[in-house]
């Protein structure tokens, strides 16, 4: 009993380490707000590689590549 316990938490943890990860998702951008979110290369902020606007008209524009590594921030209209 203990042994198939181990070999499905070792099954897990393996699963875990082959699953790669996605890159975090901005939060939503509140209606009549106007959003902007910034990716970066890592978690010192000094390279953007990608960034997220969104007007408040809706109009979203998007470029480079979304990392785990982000700022977000929003204005009233």
């Amino acid at each position: 009993m203990i042994r198939r316990v181990l070999v499905a938490a070792a099954l897990a943890l393996t699963a875990l380490a082959v699953i790669p990860s996605v890159p975090a998702q901005a939060r939503a951008c509140k209606i009549d707000y106007a959003c902007y979110t910034a990716y970066y290369s890592d978690a010192s902020h000094t390279t953007q590689v990608g960034g997220k606007s969104e007007s408040c008209s809706g109009n979203v524009t998007t470029w480079g590549v979304r990392s785990g590594y982000l700022t977000f921030s929003e204005s009233p209209c």
